[in-house]
């Protein structure tokens, strides 16, 4: 037995059939799930289940793993553990390298932008660089928190963008499929981060990423904003030409209440 099939067997020998929706019966020798009722639930046969717990395939792919954790109801701490679990046991990719820089001309574009909120983003979603115009429109959502932040990520691993998008599901489905065409055209960092939110999110992210559907670049999202309130956002998708794969989103007021709100938040948080 490895960590990995340790921490499986220890999840299933502790969660109660009664958490997961079976009934308790009076003859249980095992603690917990048996096999065959945690192989039900996931989706996988009772044979693969056995050769996981038993460390006998190493090389789960992210999918069998997330459906385990939706199955096993693991908490978000116990995911990322997970996560790094099959990680440590080579089934996903090494580490994501860091993204390429924007070219000054492009920071350049974006200094013209100002006032509009728009962002230079990489295939993998990692927001490189970004306007003082949509710093105002994404920090209070969270979206800016980190270092190095994602939209994807932030989208299916922070619970406040279920706040900042009232349209939750129609945005989670395209991130998703924007990572799916990215890694179909063979970015692999965008691989690396489907594989990793399929583990760490599960179901929710992974019936998205393998529907197959192609994120058309242009739209109207709404935002809601702690201060400005609900806002419609009309964005265009530009590709930058060039190596680094990067492109250029740009959000414009869809209808004249939200340019009267944009405004009269950007001069009260200039003032």
């Amino acid at each position: 037995m490895n960590a990995l099939g340790g921490f499986l067997r220890a999840r299933r020998e502790a969660i109660a059939p009664a958490e997961v929706g079976l009934p308790t019966g009076p003859r249980r020798r095992t603690p917990g799930l048996r096999r065959a009722e945690l192989a039900s639930l996931a989706g996988v046969s009772v044979e693969y289940l056995t050769r996981l717990e038993r460390g006998r395939d190493r090389h789960p792919s992210a999918q069998v793993i997330g459906a385990l954790a939706d199955a096993l109801r693991l908490s978000s701490h116990e995911r990322v553990h997970l996560h790094r679990l099959v990680k440590g046991g080579g089934a996903v990719c090494p580490a994501i390298p860091e993204p390429r820089p924007v070219r000054p001309t492009v920071l350049a574009l974006l200094d013209r932008l100002e006032r509009t909120p728009a962002f230079v983003a990489d295939a993998r979603d990692d927001l490189l660089a970004w306007t003082a115009g949509f710093r105002l429109l994404a920090a209070p959502a969270g979206l800016l928190d980190v270092d190095r932040p994602n939209f994807a990520r932030f989208v299916f691993g922070d619970d406040r963008a279920r706040t900042a998008f009232p349209d939750w599901e129609r945005v989670a489905d395209d991130r998703a499929a924007a990572l799916r065409t990215a890694a179909d055209l063979g970015d692999g960092s965008a691989a690396v981060l489907a594989e990793e939110l399929s583990i760490t999110v599960g179901a929710e992210f992974g019936r998205r990423f393998t529907a197959g559907s192609v994120p058309g670049g242009t739209g109207v999202e709404r935002w809601r904003h702690p201060e400005a309130g609900v806002l419609r956002l009309a964005y265009e998708t530009l590709t930058v030409p060039g190596d680094e794969d990067h492109r250029l989103v740009a959000y414009l007021p869809a209808d004249e209440a939200t340019a009267r709100a944009l405004d009269a938040h950007a001069h009260a948080a200039t003032s």
